[in-house]
């Protein structure tokens, strides 16, 4: 019994083994802060897996799975330490001999030298996935699908616009910010105040145009669209319908004397003469839209400088010298480049010219644009009220136009009800009328803000409104011939007789000298025009 005694004492030169501190972890504010974490991490997991094996974009996963749940995340981990924190605080406050005024870090100790490298290799992990995921947060934050549809009430009209405009393939924010830091901050702090206002509901009905924080036309447009590199006229064909029961064409043709051109080249013509390249052009408005334009400065090349006043609304020199000042640019006549709304009248007109209504229905030109520009307060109310109007019309009307070409007026109907989804918005209160196109003169005032006739400097040069100084008609469908600029063949500068027949290049060649189809001998010195002249 001794010896079993004996076997059970503790010598008294040996250590009792201490016990492991508890995890500061242990509490349940951490606790909820770890649920936190782990439902957050699940789901995103989850998301990311069906983001990348769906065959179509979401913005809402999207925006699920690299911005909000992330976001929660954070905030799980956030708590876990607060809890921490706060357990740390209650077990020094209860013992305060136990607890160390700061946390000691002892890589001798086997466990903690094994928590330490947990933590460090958890903490690599958390790094490169945050790269990841942050990477990954601003290249959504970047596509079209996040700037078109995850707001879809509000960005809707705007959405709709782009995708059938020109524009299509190039993304938002190739335009609306462009490349570099700089911007990107800006668009972002910008972009703070529109989800507050889209949280709380405080944008406007429609949005509000021109955006003044918008990036300068020379550092985006120009990127592709180089006004030095442009030259000449491009001839336009436009294609008007009439309200008459044929729905009859009339087609007119002209060129527009876009211009452009280099200084180096001493061209520098037409419409894009305003690109600041030989001239620069300077503004004052007095309107947010920049419709109203009471005065207007022009510097050329030479520095002299050229104040016109709107001898209609003339603007005192003292406001003048206050005012802001807008250098002109693209935007100022392209001001609808991507998020064209077209009159119902074009809109229905294009849809004659490529096909996808029908002249021969009668009077259809006349019911189209009476059906889109009721006054509808929802679009599922105008797409109803769309269909109800076209078919009624013709059945009560044109019963036997209705009865044999009924397939014909459903499409009709089809169509009508696209372009309306396209360019009318009565939830937002957006159309062509409250986004007008500055880029022409004939449903908006465009280029007649300066260009009226009326805008005289002091010497009295008057910003002409000619015209023929931006486009020349060659033809037009209600002019008799004799009016209409004729064609006919060529006609070589050098009068070539039978030769004219031959192919340009069998003289034009640039990988060998000509050779007279009959010798002449050395004719090197001599023009063609010495002996072909009549």
């Amino acid at each position: 019994m001794a010896d079993d005694e004996n076997i059970n004492e503790v010598p008294e030169n040996e250590e009792q083994p201490k016990m492991r501190t508890p995890s500061l972890l242990r509490n349940y504010i951490s606790f909820v802060g770890m649920a936190i974490i782990v439902s957050a991490v699940t789901s995103d997991l989850l998301l990311f897996l069906i983001e990348i094996t769906a065959t179509s974009e979401n913005a809402y996963i999207g925006i699920l799975t690299y911005i909000i749940l992330p976001s929660i995340m954070m905030f799980g981990i956030f708590v876990a330490i607060v809890g921490m924190i706060v357990e740390r605080r209650r077990r020094r406050k209860k013992t305060p001999d136990d607890v160390l005024a700061y946390p000691m870090l002892d890589l001798n100790n086997p466990h903690t030298r094994r928590s330490f490298m947990v933590f460090l290799v958890g903490t690599l992990m958390f790094i490169a996935v945050s790269a990841f995921g942050s990477y990954k947060a601003f290249e959504y934050s970047e596509s079209v699908v996040f700037c078109g549809e995850t707001c879809h009430t509000v960005m809707k009209p705007e959405f709709m616009a782009y995708k059938a405009g020109a524009h299509a393939r190039v993304r938002c924010v190739d335009c609306h910010v462009g490349s570099g830091a700089d911007w990107y901050v800006r668009s972002k702090l910008s972009g703070a105040y529109q989800l507050y206002s889209v949280t709380f509901n405080k944008y406007s009905r429609p949005i509000t145009t021109p955006v003044h924080n918008l990036r300068p036309a020379p550092d985006t447009c120009e990127q592709c669209h180089w006004p030095e590199k442009f030259f000449g006229a491009q001839m336009k064909v436009f294609n008007r319908y009439g309200d008459d029961e044929k729905n009859t064409l009339h087609q007119t043709r002209m060129l527009l004397n876009v211009g452009g051109g280099s200084t180096a080249a001493g061209q520098v013509t037409g419409i894009h003469w305003h690109m600041n390249i030989a001239n620069e052009v300077t503004y004052i408005n007095t309107d947010e839209q920049r419709q109203v334009i009471p005065w207007v400065s022009i510097k050329d090349r030479d520095g002299n400088v050229t104040e016109y006043y709107d001898r209609n609304n003339p603007l005192p020199e003292n406001k003048v010298a206050t005012a802001v000042k807008r250098k002109m640019d693209c935007v100022d006549c392209h001001n609808r480049p991507a998020h064209k709304y077209l009159p119902p009248d074009d809109a229905v007109d294009e849809a004659f010219a490529a096909g996808t209504l029908d002249p021969s229905i009668p009077f259809l030109k006349r019911q189209s644009v009476a059906a889109l520009t009721g006054n509808y307060e929802t679009t599922t109310e105008a797409l109803s009220s769309i269909e109800s109007n076209i078919t009624e019309f013709y059945r009560t009307n044109h019963k036997e136009v209705f009865a044999q070409r009924q397939d014909v007026i459903k499409k009709s109907v089809e169509e009508l009800q696209r372009i309306f989804q396209n360019y009318f918005f009565p939830e937002m209160k957006t159309n062509w009328q409250t986004h007008p196109n500055n880029a022409g003169h004939l449903n908006s005032q465009g280029c007649f803000r300066c260009h009226d006739g009326q805008h005289v400097s002091k010497t009295g040069k008057v910003i002409t409104n000619d015209c023929n100084v931006c486009h020349t008609v060659i033809y037009d469908s209600k002019l008799p011939p004799e009016q209409n600029v004729k064609t006919g063949p060529f006609r070589h500068p050098v009068d070539l007789g039978a030769l004219a027949e031959r192919k340009c290049d069998s003289c034009h060649r640039p990988d060998q000298k000509f050779k007279h189809p009959i010798d002449l001998g050395d004719i090197s010195k001599f023009q063609c025009a010495v002996c072909h002249t009549k």
